[in-house]
């Protein structure tokens, strides 16, 4: 089992009050920037916590969806409230599957002629010339793309504070003027994310770095599992469940993400496949010239890489870990959480190990250098268990 800040949603370590500020419920309930209404059409996770986080600072919402189970759901938990005829919005966005992102987009922009409209798709470029082909108003159009979410979707994964401090990108093109694009950037500081511009190029290409090939390559790992013998299923540790967690995600969304971003996947993807081959020939034969400082380069190439990550997934040589072991009962992980804070030291991150069969998890720790002295000591005296 992983948990880290992204499994649990941005904010959750903080609303332990054990990592930065904040609260559950999106943190400082002051008024926002936004004047309202904001139309939100898809009540999935993503439309629920735009409109949760929203809410939360008093904006008015009204929410649109083709379910109207989904949009229940989402009304009776707090998103907003129905729309109905006769809304004038000031924003729409939309949060709908990508294959139909353009044509919602054009449907809006045609029915709120005096609304900015933005989308959270995680593809830029294709839903813009898609617009331009149809001769929308794209002078209204700005797209955007929130780089938050949870592993499972849905309006009951909703959470008011899912973008706190997460990196929200602004699509920006010639055909929008700043004062009008300005709501967009209301919206996501409303919401609390770190706000970065892009041209709707370099979004797509970022993310089939960072997002759309680690999904493939997860997903093709995960596959080689299915005829592995058990034996061999049973030694997963750590490494396996790191390499392969996103590989739980719905094909039929990634199908349509890939397709629509399909020349930056594939150009990064054959760049990988030379990688690969090179690796391979080394194993060729391990014990010839020059084979093993092949492998080792490459290796330390990704130790190169991994370094230039931010945050947790980075060497972030501001922190040190530790390891405490957390019996499998109800509430030992929270008396952890708890008797941490009660110490005074900051909880930066923290994953969990969890063995089949085993009735002991492992909880790495993440915290300042100076710290882990006395804290081990501390939690020595509690009872906790140090491994290492």
């Amino acid at each position: 089992m992983v948990l880290d800040s992204e499994a649990l949603g941005s904010g959750a370590l903080g609303s332990l009050g054990l990592g930065a500020s904040g609260s559950g419920n999106g943190g400082s309930a002051s008024r926002g920037r936004l004047v309202g209404p904001v139309r939100v059409v898809g009540v999935g996770l993503l439309g629920t916590s735009v409109g949760l986080g929203l809410r939360a600072r008093g904006i008015e919402v009204v929410l649109a969806d083709a379910s109207p189970t989904h949009l229940s759901i989402a009304a009776d938990y707090g998103a907003g409230r129905p729309a109905v005829s006769g809304d004038k919005p000031q924003l729409v966005v939309v949060c709908v599957p990508p294959d139909v992102t353009a044509d919602v987009i054009a449907r809006e922009l045609a029915e709120y002629p005096e609304a900015i409209v933005t989308d959270v798709a995680s593809v830029k470029l294709e839903i813009l010339q898609n617009l331009r082909v149809r001769g929308a108003d794209v002078s209204r159009y700005i797209g955007s793309h929130p780089l938050a979410g949870r592993e499972r979707g849905g309006p009951l994964q909703g959470r008011a504070d899912l973008f706190i401090g997460r990196p929200w990108v602004v699509a920006a093109h010639d055909a929008i003027s700043y004062p009008r694009a300005g709501v967009i950037d209301d919206l996501i500081l409303d919401l609390g994310a770190t706000l970065v511009e892009m041209t709707p190029e370099e979004h797509d290409r970022g993310v089939a770095l960072v997002s759309h090939v680690p999904q493939v390559v997860s997903s093709l790992m995960a596959r080689r599992l299915i005829d592995a013998p058990s034996a061999a299923v049973n030694l997963a540790g750590q490494g396996l469940r790191d390499v392969t967690r996103v590989a739980a995600s719905e094909p039929e969304l990634w199908v349509q993400i890939l397709g629509a971003n399909a020349a930056p996947v594939r150009e990064i993807l054959a760049a990988y496949r030379d990688d690969l081959d090179r690796f391979i020939d080394a194993l060729d034969d391990p014990a010839a010239p020059g084979a093993r400082r092949r492998v080792a380069e490459e290796l330390a190439g990704g130790n190169a890489g991994v370094a230039r990550l931010p945050g947790k997934h980075g060497i972030d040589r501001r922190f040190s870990t530790m390891i405490v072991m957390v019996d499998d009962k109800p509430g030992q992980l929270a008396r952890l959480f708890n008797e941490i804070g009660e110490i005074g030291v900051n909880l930066e991150d923290v994953r969990l190990e969890h063995s089949p069969g085993v009735q002991v998890g492992l909880a790495e720790i993440s915290v300042v250098p100076e710290a882990v002295e006395r804290l081990t000591e501390e939690l020595v005296a509690r009872g906790w268990r140090i491994a290492g």
